[in-house]
């Protein structure tokens, strides 16, 4: 009787370190895999750009830690409401550079104005969203001169029948997004229309300034584009 007691104890032993050598071998494992690999956001589909990105629309994908790059994102509602730059493949890690929350919204200190048309004297074709342009003051009125010192940024450009303006096959936001100053000057070339209306961010005193010269109707702006809309360009290109 004891020596059956014995055995079923040996037994009872074995089990219990073989499960115990189990276990440590299965947490082992999951500190390795852990340690080497890293959960990244990804869409769970094409997006488009322009696309706003909702939760729904990401997933997460593990990879090597050692492929891991500080521009990816670790949690998907950091990416909540933020604007798609270019397009997204389903499974890619998302970088940094590819989306924007704010591009081209106004500022803390600005906001978005519709420059009314008689208030305009000419606009630069080639100008697009997200652009940098400069304005003029031309008329009777006042002294032809530079309106602001700096630079302001265009919201949008308007067809008439209220689309953004761009080369549909090579937008300029893509472009811009990949800093290719050459698809960035075709994309200016063959536009999908001509422009109705301009959206400026501006601060209050700027549209103040602008529309206290421009409502008598004897003065009008001149917006033309400016080349520190390629500066932009080669700052996203330096981020990468």
């Amino acid at each position: 009787m004891n020596r059956k007691r014995h055995l079923w104890v040996t037994a009872s032993a074995a089990v219990l370190s073989g499960l115990l050598v189990y276990g440590v071998y299965v947490l082992q494992l999951r500190q390795v895999k852990f340690q080497e690999t890293v959960n990244v956001v990804v869409p769970v589909r094409f997006i488009d750009a322009g696309e706003r990105l909702t939760t729904d629309m990401l997933g997460v994908k593990q990879i090597a830690k050692a492929s891991y790059v500080p521009e990816m994102f670790l949690h998907a509602e950091e990416m909540d409401g933020m604007e798609v730059i270019v397009p997204l493949g389903a499974n890619e890690p998302l970088l940094s550079w590819k989306v924007d929350k704010f591009r081209l919204l106004p500022s803390r200190e600005q906001a978005t104005f519709q420059i009314p048309r008689d208030y305009v004297l000419s606009v630069s074709n080639g100008i697009r969203a997200g652009d940098k342009v400069m304005l003029y003051l031309s008329g009777e009125a006042v002294a032809s001169a530079r309106l602001f010192a700096e630079s302001v940024t265009v919201a949008s450009v308007k067809t008439s029948g209220n689309l953004e303006i761009d080369d549909t096959s090579n937008s300029n936001l893509m472009s811009l997004a990949n800093s290719d100053k050459e698809g960035m000057y075709a994309a200016r070339r063959d536009a999908n229309g001509m422009i109705d209306s301009v959206n400026l961010n501006l601060t209050e005193a700027q549209w103040l300034k602008l529309d206290s010269i421009c409502k008598g109707g004897n003065s009008k702006v001149v917006i033309a584009y400016s080349s520190e809309s390629l500066d932009i360009a080669e700052a996203k290109g330096g981020a990468r």
